[in-house]
């Protein structure tokens, strides 16, 4: 397991997705991309969808996500995405009463109690004491996040050219 935190934008897009037996149906799918801006965002889903998409597309929506931390999976069988509410509880100093915080992650996992089990991993870290108020699957397909280094991958492809040839 690892977390991101960053700016994230949920994206539904709509286009024209080949199926299995050929046919092309119009579909409308949820994606999550990290971004500073409404127009960064838009332009991160269409560099990532360039090489799924054939035909005519609309960006249906866009919007900032409730999230800012997102717990990624190691394991390749994860593949649905989880919000997970959690209550972060404080005690107040001077009432001496229990304050509770709501703060929403979204989570990697193939499965509901494989979410909670990857939450726990990652809160039980820390010292928060803390309830999972709510944790349900999205529809959200893929999540993208910002490449801060492209110069790299632009140096390895090249490298990878080379001993090619």
């Amino acid at each position: 397991m690892r977390s991101r935190t960053s700016d994230w934008f949920e994206i539904k897009i709509r286009y024209a997705k080949t199926q299995e037996d050929g046919t092309l149906k119009n579909v409308t799918e949820h994606y999550v991309v990290d971004a500073l801006s409404f127009t960064e965002a838009e332009g991160a889903i269409m560099e990532e969808m360039k090489v799924f998409i054939s035909g005519d597309y609309k960006i249906t929506d866009i919007k900032p996500a409730a999230y800012h931390e997102i717990f990624f999976s190691d394991m390749d069988k994860d593949d649905k995405w989880y919000k997970a509410k959690l209550m972060f509880i404080t005690i107040d100093e001077k009432s001496q009463k229990e304050k509770r915080s709501a703060v929403t992650y979204l989570v990697q996992s193939g499965s509901l109690p494989g979410a909670v089990k990857n939450i726990s991993a990652v809160m039980d870290t820390t010292m928060i004491d803390y309830e999972m108020a709510s944790v349900v699957e999205t529809q959200i397909m893929d999540v993208f996040e910002h490449d801060s280094n492209p110069e790299s991958h632009k140096e390895q492809e090249n490298a990878a050219q080379k001993e090619e040839a």
